[in-house]
């Protein structure tokens, strides 16, 4: 355990209570430790810390839009890379055509978030109909493939040479957020026996083996998915995020962390699912100001309004490296005490990272280079 330099002061005119009655024509910006887990510090300023009037060198928040990225083939491994660091690869696929291979990440455990589309996964456990919304985790080295009726998008996520965990649900105990009950396992159904047999089971098959980011490939004269039971504590789950219940405090804003879905060794994944905002007159009712400074922040936007950001559609990826503040946009600013509607409308997959992330081509690409000029009020 750490032991923090830790005496908590008051100095000047401040709130007792974090994202709760500031002072009045104040914002608040939290200077933080850990991805929130660690001491901070409320700093209460007259103007948005994000009000910068020009910006130079390469460090500075990005947008990329996903929806501009041109597929590449039919396998996992011709996915776009678009951000990566040595704990983690983020790829955006379009699966356009059912795959006639399988895959296998010897990498890591790899995260599969469907954006768009639905489709039939196929892997050594057995069989699981997938859809928009579904997080698939896949433990390292499973061989699996994809069948779909038409195109689909996911986002992938491989914890390189790590695993998925479930996060420490603390006080609130492990019912919360969501149930492990919840979790759908493959089965060795109807439709997992169907495709050992036949003319298709009876083919070559090929598994494209990534292992230290090369692809090597292994034939078989037959169907290796052929398992006909298993038993065991290690297996692939799925979960959609509807089925994710967020915890909520009607009197206070709570942090990103809160809504935690998957820790892997040097990163979190959590999600952002629709939420009624807070109800106390004094409350924030958005994001907070704040400097993240251990971890690089990434959003994948799903699907909805995405009520602190404008000019974002689903498709789209945020980057808040460390080093610099951020918050919500103007319009979403303005809004910061009452908001117009009872509660959120959005999806997103936000990652933290604990390493710096490097950007890579496929995302440079579809870039959206002005967007740290979205804060400048108009």
């Amino acid at each position: 355990m750490k032991k923090w330099i830790y005496r908590p002061h008051i100095e000047g005119n401040a709130s007792r209570q974090a994202h709760a009655d500031l002072p009045e024509g104040t914002v608040e910006r939290e200077l933080g430790k850990e991805g929130f887990f660690g001491p901070a510090t409320h700093m209460y300023h007259p103007r948005p810390p994000t009000g910068w009037k020009s910006w130079e060198g390469p460090l500075r928040p990005r947008a990329f839009d996903c929806v501009r990225i041109k597929p590449h083939g039919h396998s996992p491994w011709d996915a776009a890379l678009l951000l990566h660091n040595a704990a983690l690869r983020m790829r955006f696929w379009t699966c356009r055509e059912s795959m006639d291979h399988l895959a296998r990440n010897a990498d890591g455990d790899e995260l599969l978030f469907v954006h768009n589309g639905s489709g039939e996964l196929y892997c050594d456990y057995g069989h699981l109909a997938i859809e928009a919304g579904d997080y698939i985790v896949l433990p390292r080295s499973t061989m699996w493939r994809i069948d779909c009726a038409a195109p689909m998008q996911m986002l992938l996520i491989e914890a390189t040479n790590s695993s998925y965990t479930l996060p420490d649900k603390g006080l609130v105990g492990e019912h919360a957020i969501f149930d492990p009950a919840m979790l759908d396992l493959p089965r060795i159904d109807d439709a997992f026996k169907a495709q050992q047999q036949g003319a298709a089971a009876a083919r070559d098959w090929a598994v494209r083996i990534k292992r230290r980011n090369e692809v090597s490939t292994v034939v078989y004269p037959y169907n290796p998915l052929d398992a006909i039971g298993w038993h065991g504590s290690l297996h692939p789950v799925r979960i959609n995020v509807r089925d994710i219940r967020p915890l909520m405090s009607h009197r206070f804003h709570l942090p990103p962390s809160a809504h935690t879905t998957f820790v892997a060794g040097r990163f979190v994944v959590c999600t952002f699912t629709p939420r009624p905002f807070e109800t106390d007159p004094g409350a924030i009712k958005v994001p907070f100001f704040h400097n993240n400074d251990d971890f690089d922040e990434v959003i994948f936007y799903h699907a909805g309004d995405f009520f602190s950001r404008d000019n974002i559609h689903p498709g789209m990826i945020t980057l808040h490296p460390c080093g610099f503040t951020h918050g919500p946009h103007p319009k979403a600013l303005g809004r910061m005490l009452q908001q117009t509607k009872p509660g959120t409308d959005e999806y997103a997959v936000m990652i933290d990272a604990r390493d710096a992330l490097d950007i890579d081509e496929a995302a440079t690409a579809a870039e959206f280079h002005d967007y740290h000029r979205s804060w400048q009020q108009k």
